[in-house]
């Protein structure tokens, strides 16, 4: 392990170019590390930016290989695109790469992110016409599909990504149907109040919206052509599209033998984004940043946080940089708040904060009917988050009082004067998210690593 002295020097690698990726590759040398560095990628492509692979690229408002992030500056890096990272040993400090290569380090950043969560059965994923959206191929694809104008698409899951990918089809005239094994779209994000509203606004978008269904079976004819799929309720939906939205997978298989805490929530960290091992022990060279981390934040109990929030992975990144050529108290941790946006039938969804973390929620300002609102959640008393709808300018506000652990519900008229909406909190209403089609952007799951251990006493 280098010494204080080393850290702006010796080898660091990168696993994963991607956003998180390339902030934490330029945030290094802009905090003078000068040794060398290397960033491994599975797809052919530079660091690309993926909310527009769901918004402009589907709406053919802009090509799917015009999404490249910009740099900051050249982080002068060895770039290993299209080459997949399988393995780890961190006794040697050697990254395995697919082509046989193995990379030394001193630093490992993990920043692998996730991969869109596939339909289970394989023989049908394969179908001329089903579709997945993570990658910036999938999103060139589907656009291309889309621009031939199917009669009917079907979208498998009503979180953020397939409510969004109803919306283009919808805002390009294309009939849409969406599946959804929960109560509501975007239910698993926002709780049961702002979910019906969603479900209001889809369906007066023209969304054949099903809810409390799932998919039983993908159909196509002899050609291998997607045709239409079977629901629970013994209903048939004819379509000539198929794109599956039920959340993501994180990207830690490679991880399986290296003695880290990677799991199906990620991998897990401290708060200076220092990556744990599976006995808990915190590790001093391996760190983690972006979709693939899991960390501990005190404004929710110190709960492990899983996010896949844009806004998230380029902070992260930063303090992962910072972390990673300093050491003692000049170390900083990553306290951010999540914030997340969406767009989507005409109506610009933000939000700050865990609203899943809540047992009840309040509509501060605006209203439902006016599509124009701000709905704050509380915890056992204290504000934990709030969602904007077309009310954007006041999310700063609410974040400072979530920062602050302000008492909920806030005061009459604390924001701009106005009684509350709703005289009386409702229960935010936020289900197992085990009983939905889609995976939540945000997740708490709990305080501890990852445990794969079996313990055996030796006999006394």
């Amino acid at each position: 392990m280098p010494g204080p002295g080393d850290l702006r020097e010796g080898p660091i690698v990168i696993v994963g170019a991607s956003l998180a990726g390339l902030r934490a590759a330029e945030a290094l040398r802009e905090r003078g590390f000068t040794g060398s560095l290397a960033v491994v990628g599975d797809e052919p492509h530079p660091p690309y930016d993926r909310p527009p692979l769901s918004k402009q690229v589907l709406l053919g408002m802009s090509a799917a290989d015009t999404t490249g992030l910009p740099m900051r500056r050249d982080p002068d890096a060895d770039w290993r695109l299209g080459v997949r990272a399988t393995g780890l040993d961190p006794v040697g400090r050697q990254v395995l790469l697919a082509d046989g290569e193995s990379l030394p380090y001193d630093r490992l950043l993990i920043a692998t992110g996730t991969r869109a969560r596939p339909w289970p059965r394989p023989e049908q994923a394969a179908l001329d016409g089903v579709f997945t959206l993570r990658t910036r191929d999938d999103a060139g694809c589907l656009a291309e599909r889309l621009a031939a104008g199917p009669r009917r698409v079907l979208v498998i899951g009503a979180g953020f990504t397939g409510s969004e990918i109803a919306s283009a089809c919808r805002e390009r005239g294309i009939e849409v149907t969406v599946a959804e094994r929960g109560t509501a779209p975007l239910v698993g994000a926002l709780g049961g109040t702002l979910a019906r509203f969603a479900a209001g606004l889809q369906r007066a978008h023209g969304v054949d919206l099903r809810c409390g269904v799932t998919v039983t079976a993908l159909c196509g004819n002899d050609g291998g052509r997607f045709t239409g799929a079977d629901l629970s309720d013994g209903s048939h939906i004819d379509a000539d599209v198929c794109v599956i939205a039920m959340g993501a997978v994180r990207n830690v298989e490679w991880l399986a033998d290296s003695g880290l805490a990677a799991g199906p929530h990620g991998v897990a960290c401290d708060a200076g984004c220092r990556a744990f091992d599976m006995y808990g022990i915190v590790t001093d060279d391996v760190f983690v940043a972006g979709d693939v981390s899991r960390f501990p934040h005190p404004l929710f109990d110190y709960q492990m946080l899983s996010l896949e929030h844009w806004g998230n992975a380029v902070a992260q990144a930063e303090v992962a940089a910072h972390n990673m050529i300093s050491s003692g108290p000049p170390r900083r941790p990553h306290l951010a708040v999540p914030v997340f946006w969406s767009s989507q039938f005409g109506v610009n969804i933000k939000s700050v904060g865990v609203p899943t973390y809540s047992d009840q929620v309040v509509i501060a300002q605006g209203s439902l009917s006016e599509r124009r609102l701000v709905a704050v959640y509380g915890y056992r008393g204290r504000i934990t988050a709030a969602v904007t709808v077309n009310m954007a300018k006041w999310l700063e506000y609410y974040q400072g009082l979530i920062e602050a652990a302000a008492p909920f519900p806030p005061a009459p008229g604390a924001a701009d004067g106005h009684p509350l909406v709703t005289e009386f909190a409702l229960p935010s209403d936020v289900p197992d998210p085990r009983g939905l089609s889609h995976g939540p952007t945000v997740a708490l799951t709990g305080h501890l690593p990852d445990r794969r251990l079996t313990v055996v006493r030796a006999a006394g």
